[in-house]
């Protein structure tokens, strides 16, 4: 029997593309079954994607995103500005350089792409990075054998007490004068912390609804916090809603990026983050995984996973374009480089198990202006 493919060629993906962005009066309800998640299904070749999109998807996801889409775009500047704490500037000055340096320490490539934003948009990214970092350590960092709910569930509170203008430290301090500057929700925050638990108490994820789930949880929420920092286009003509759809493909894409790039390294702590429905229908198992042999059958599972991360990344290159021109450059960065780890695991002819794909300086150098090129374009009318 021969195992079942996704049927996304990108044939396929421009015939969806032209459905979804066709009709104006439908925009709404087409852009939600964009946003739902793919099956594996048998190739047929009278199938699309904008089918095959609707045959199953993420509602609570879906119910989440319109949540905090609605709470960030319907902020005033009243509302802003009478929570606004009173922290000496010096001091804060001080908390943001810090988020400066942590930033270009660990995200060189990203950190560079911020420098073209204003100031104020630059000092709320690195704030909110930093404490998407911190949150990732709990469990990936060098205490992770301590971690458990206690732990998340402190961070948690900890959280809104940054909300709420009681900070504990400066980094946090940082965040809390970002929230009262930007209109920014908390809900993708305590999702982001809810991946964390995720990662507490499950190594294996059923099928790819269990793992989109997850990529929204750890990856998707930095998107629906980073867009009111990065701000939308004024001359963009599409809806805020298709905004935030493309920043939330774009953390897809990233986290299903990094999970293929680390299969090897996960699979050393027991953790296999791949569709384990999937997996099946190629005739592989953990323990071949476990086994770190590269057959014929892993490399053509491999095919499909990469597939649908270009299909994510795909998606999120529709609305790239339609954040502040000065914005751009890190997300085009991302876009680019993402992609290439994606080449790179082709090169290795697919074997993720033994070896780790990544990109060169060379190339990251080589993407940059060509990042920067596409950050000055215009925002495409397709999607409008």
């Amino acid at each position: 029997m021969c195992p079942a493919t996704l049927s996304y060629s990108s044939n396929s993906w421009l015939n969806a593309r032209n459905e979804i962005f066709s009709s104006k009066k439908c925009k709404t309800k087409l852009l939600i079954r964009v946003d739902q998640v793919l099956t594996v299904s048998p190739k047929k070749s009278e199938q699309s994607i904008h089918e095959l999109l609707s045959v199953q998807g993420i509602a609570h996801t879906h119910r989440r995103v319109r949540e905090v889409v609605w709470k960030q775009t319907n902020v005033t500047n009243e509302n802003l500005c009478c929570k606004n704490p009173r922290f000496d500037p010096m001091f804060l000055d001080e908390a943001y350089e810090l988020c400066r340096k942590i930033c270009e320490e660990y995200a060189k490539t990203f950190y560079l792409g911020t420098k073209l934003m204003t100031e104020e948009r630059q000092k709320a990214i690195w704030a909110i990075y930093v404490w998407c970092r911190r949150t990732d350590e709990l469990v990936d960092g060098p205490n992770a054998d301590y971690m458990n709910n206690s732990v998340l569930d402190r961070w948690e509170q900890r959280l809104e007490d940054i909300f709420n203008n009681k900070p504990y430290d400066m980094l946090d301090a940082a965040l809390t004068d970002t929230i009262c500057k930007f209109p920014l929700d908390i809900k993708p925050f305590k999702d982001m912390i809810d991946g964390m638990r995720m990662d507490t108490r499950k190594s294996r994820y059923a099928n790819f609804q269990e793992l989109y789930m997850y990529c929204y949880c750890v990856a998707g929420t930095v998107g629906l916090m980073s867009v009111p920092i990065m701000g939308i286009a004024p001359e963009s003509c599409v809806s805020a809603q298709t905004v935030y759809n493309a920043a939330l493909h774009l953390g897809i894409g990233n986290q299903l990026t990094n999970i293929l790039r680390d299969v090897g390294e996960d699979a050393l702590r027991g953790r296999v983050y791949l569709p384990q429905d999937e997996l099946a229908q190629f005739g592989i198992r953990d323990e071949d995984v476990f086994a770190m042999k590269v057959t014929d059958q892993w490399r053509e599972f491999m095919k499909e996973q990469i597939r649908r991360a270009r299909f994510y990344f795909n998606l999120a290159e529709e609305g790239a374009s339609h954040l502040n021109k000065a914005s751009r450059w890190p997300v085009w960065s991302s876009l680019i480089l993402y992609r290439k780890i994606l080449d790179a695991i082709e090169e290795n002819d697919y074997d993720n198990l033994t070896k780790r794909a990544y990109v060169g300086r060379a190339k990251k150098l080589v993407t940059l202006p060509v990042s920067y090129a596409r950050a000055l374009s215009l925002p495409s009318l397709a999607i409008q």
